[in-house]
């Protein structure tokens, strides 16, 4: 089974992109499953669902075709289905705190569920093997790599708190309930944790297999989209889970550069894309043109998914190393990029907002460094094997 997850900032087309996505897939005969986990939930609206019918589903797959389903998920009907004890338990804490039913059960809505609920999806799929693709619609930057961190936080917690937590409650419980009317958790509280994790056992392992699930990146032309792209990357990198492309969506034809009031556009675009090359390398990247009428319905999502993808197969994993990592050493860090064609001629390597960029003739690479190495400086480098190994100290 192939997992594809969608993620970038707010607006720039990640749900219509993997509506297109899933649509080819299932053409090519792949069984394909998108489950959108943004909470605008507009999934249904690519494929120009009735809202009847969405509301109908509560949170379960759709049938598109015989070989297409889409799900939204819904963190209330989730709540019911897999989180009952957990949440009646931090309800009733929150209205004994003196706030109002409506604003506890509000805030029972841990940031989070929506995120863990998901991964319990990815797990139940990739197990039953109904599905030959699964496609992850994710909300916006800041959740997706909640979304990919949540494992291994789950697997800390699970390891080295959870048992000690629970063994604590069932000593003070007694204790603590003849001195105060504040509820403690009971032991459905933690079974419901147990039973849930149980099901959540394996899934970090599936997120950092690139033969099994890759990110793509979906980004506009624009120097904030950019940036936040290049942030996700740095961190999705971090995390061992491969990004194998980026899809830019939205770019303007050079043909309305004869269009006064587009040509400014049309110059700052070249000029971004041009630094997408840098920012990316070595990753495939995919230009999508703006399209002249919003993409709703199988037609306009059947011609998006021609325009990104062309005749390759999208299932497939477009690339698969890690375009550089960080690695600690006795002395400081060192970064080691992948790029086998450099020489140490006209080879040139600086620090620069929080980046580090090695230029090369023509060639230019930007490496965002993690906050905790922004006050290392490169202080030396060594090619070696296509790999480019460059020290960072303090």
């Amino acid at each position: 089974m192939r997992i594809i997850l969608f993620s970038g900032k707010g607006g720039v087309g990640k749900t219509t992109i993997s509506a297109a996505t899933a649509y080819r897939l299932s053409k090519l005969g792949y069984k394909t499953i998108v489950v959108s986990l943004d909470p605008a939930h507009s999934l249904g609206d690519s494929f120009d669902i009735l809202e009847q019918e969405k509301i109908n589903a509560k949170g379960l797959p759709i049938k598109i075709n015989d070989s297409l389903y889409i799900q939204e998920i819904d963190v209330q009907e989730e709540i019911d289905r897999y989180w009952g004890d957990v949440y009646r338990f931090l309800e009733l804490l929150f209205n004994t705190t003196g706030l109002s039913e409506m604003v506890s059960e509000e805030l029972a809505i841990l940031p989070g569920m929506e995120e863990v609920t998901s991964l319990l999806y990815v797990n139940k799929y990739y197990r039953e093997k109904e599905f030959d693709v699964l496609i992850l619609d994710l909300p916006p930057t800041g959740e997706s790599l909640r979304f990919v961190s949540m494992p291994t936080v789950l697997k800390w917690y699970m390891k080295k708190i959870f048992r000690v937590e629970r063994t604590i409650m069932k000593v003070a419980r007694p204790i603590a309930q003849r001195i105060t009317d504040v509820p403690l958790p009971d032991d459905e509280y933690f079974k419901a944790l147990e039973n849930f994790y149980e099901k959540l056992k394996g899934v970090d392992e599936l997120l950092i297999d690139p033969q099994i699930t890759s990110v793509r990146l979906v980004a506009n032309p624009e120097k904030m989209v950019l940036k936040e792209s290049q942030r996700a990357m740095l961190y999705f990198n971090l995390f061992g889970t491969n990004v194998d492309a980026v899809i830019v969506n939205k770019v303007l034809p050079p043909t309305l550069s004869e269009c006064e009031s587009m040509s400014k556009w049309i110059i700052t675009q070249k000029r971004y894309l041009e630094e997408m090359e840098a920012l990316f390398y070595p990753i495939p990247i995919f230009k999508v043109p703006l399209m002249e009428d919003e993409v709703v319905g199988e037609e306009k999502l059947n011609i998006l998914a021609d325009l990104i993808y062309g005749d390759k197969d999208p299932s497939e994993v477009f690339f698969k190393e890690k375009p550089y990592e960080f690695l600690e050493e006795e002395s400081g860090y060192t970064v080691k990029l992948r790029a086998p064609f450099l020489t140490k001629d006209g080879l040139s390597i600086l620090k620069s907002n929080g980046e580090i960029v090695v230029r090369w003739k023509n060639f230019k690479s930007h490496i965002m460094l993690p906050r905790k190495l922004r006050d290392y400086e490169p202080v030396g480098a060594k090619l070696e094997g296509g790999i480019l190994k460059i020290r960072l100290q303090k």
